[in-house]
């Protein structure tokens, strides 16, 4: 985590900073699970199933915070549990764990938890797709 200083201010003659927390999360992708996409499908093959979870994937985290910020618990559950097989398919263990995270806490009464994984998984995904879109620009 990361200390950013957002802004300063003086109330009743005392000075005040204020400071933000910036998680950072590392992603580890599984790069032998991409190859083994390439072996099994060929290039074009693997390319177009990558690109294709990608896409999915985006699509379900952008389902899962709408569900989170409207309290539709159930629906964002659903969308979780589906990311966890298709990130796993393409090789994101740390997107897939994280996506297994809230699947579990949104079935618990602890909306802390629940908020800081849900974005936790916004970030996660993100580096993670990037990531993988990295990778497959390297094996072209």
């Amino acid at each position: 985590m990361r200390l950013q200083r957002v802004g300063a201010c003086t109330n009743w003659g005392i000075m005040m900073v204020v400071r933000k927390l910036r998680p950072e999360g590392v992603v580890h992708v599984d790069r032998e699970r991409l190859d083994q996409l390439h072996s099994q499908l060929g290039e074009t093959g693997a390319d177009g199933v990558v690109s294709r979870a990608m896409e999915e994937l985006a699509v379900r985290l952008a389902k899962v915070e709408s569900c989170y910020k409207k309290g539709q618990l159930d629906e964002m559950q659903r969308a979780a549990r589906s990311m966890i097989a298709i990130s796993e398919q393409i090789g994101m263990e740390t997107f897939a764990r994280v996506a297994a995270d809230v699947n579990t806490l949104a079935t618990r009464d602890d909306g802390t938890a629940l908020a800081a994984t849900v974005d936790r998984l916004m970030r996660i995904g993100q580096k993670s797709l990037l990531a993988v879109w990295d990778l497959q620009g390297d094996s072209v």
